[in-house]
């Protein structure tokens, strides 16, 4: 068994569900015996089954977020809950709970701000391959916009410190919400760790909530507007650059025929071609004007940061075998 963490060390287990009553009782239970001094909090995100029941009864505290879609349960759990470490996960049945306490070693080990269980066989993704692609592709595009901090973006099994989250201002709404904590990581170079975990599937009568097109659009268009908001001026940099490059093929025909001739015959292309050069420059502009807000943003996010303490605990002695961390 796993040693009680020092009195000293405040934890709260955060566990948002969505009609998870064939699961959740058994992974409070889990929770209690991995972290037997930690407060263990189930957001019920408007269930239609017996959740919040089976939650209070397995001995965990169940708050009602009537906003629908993951982002918001997170936005309502950092605000109200207060802990030297937040411990996120499903309620589904897919994260262990014994990995816990080796979560929080790695946190605290590596004085880092987040530490992210990686997941060993998502490539199954319970039985679902169109998951198990999308998490290739949008981790690829992950590491091409915003760097390599993060092997796995859409694991749902992570620790916080108090630092990271009251920093984090939790924008999105559904399950993007993963794509923009680490955006916020990477953004603001806080120190993260990973560490590979088993990943397990479903249970029998426990059905995904995820939409393989519907949220996968989803998660691409916050992608998009995380890039603009924080790096705007490779996002307006880019459409600038679309749009002079279509303006130079339609202007250079043109010129030719006017450099030739004298004339210039076709008048709507050569608008068409002006307009986009200006639209072009616009674009520019606003890129370089926007970068400074971003970067001021940047700076109050940072500040808010800093004023919270960093983490100073000793870690919690772990099991015998328990895998090593791997560093970010």
């Amino acid at each position: 068994m796993t040693e009680p963490l020092s009195t000293s060390l405040s934890v709260a287990v955060l566990l948002p569900c969505y009609n998870e009553e064939t699961t959740i009782a058994g992974v409070v239970a889990g929770f209690r015996e991995a972290l037997p001094g930690a407060r263990i909090v189930v957001f019920d995100n408007n269930s239609t089954d017996l959740t919040a029941l089976r939650a209070r009864s397995a001995g965990a505290q169940v708050v009602r977020v009537p906003h629908q879609g993951k982002g918001n349960v997170v936005r309502r759990m950092f605000a109200d809950i207060d802990a030297d470490v937040y411990v996120m996960a499903d309620g589904d049945g897919t994260y262990a709970p014994e990995d816990a306490p080796l979560l929080i070693n790695t946190l605290m080990t590596e004085h880092a701000d987040m530490a992210v269980g990686t997941r060993r066989g998502v490539g199954d993704d319970a039985g679902r391959t169109g998951h198990a692609f999308g998490n290739r592709l949008f981790n690829a595009l992950y590491h091409r916009l915003f760097g390599r901090d993060f092997t796995d973006i859409f694991s749902g099994y992570r620790a916080f410190t108090r630092r990271y989250v009251k920093s984090f201002p939790a924008v999105s709404a559904g399950f993007e919400i993963e794509t923009e904590m680490s955006v916020h990581a990477s953004m603001l170079k806080l120190p993260v760790v990973e560490i590979a975990l088993d990943y397990g599937r479903r249970p029998e009568g426990s059905a995904s909530k995820l939409s393989t097109y519907k949220d996968g659009l989803r998660i691409l268009w916050m992608f998009a507007m995380l890039m603009k908001e924080t790096q705007p001026i490779r996002f307006f940099g880019a459409i600038s650059g679309a749009c002079l490059a279509i303006s130079l093929v339609l202007m250079a025909p043109v010129l030719a025929e006017y450099f030739a001739t004298g004339l210039v015959p076709r008048m709507p292309t050569w608008v068409l071609s002006m307009a986009l050069l200006m639209m072009s420059m616009l674009f520019a502009i606003a890129g370089l004007v926007l970068d400074s807000v971003a970067r001021g943003r940047a700076e109050q996010k940072r500040m808010v940061y800093l004023s919270y303490p960093p983490l100073r605990s000793e870690p919690v002695k772990l099991r015998a075998g328990t895998t090593k961390p791997r560093a970010a």
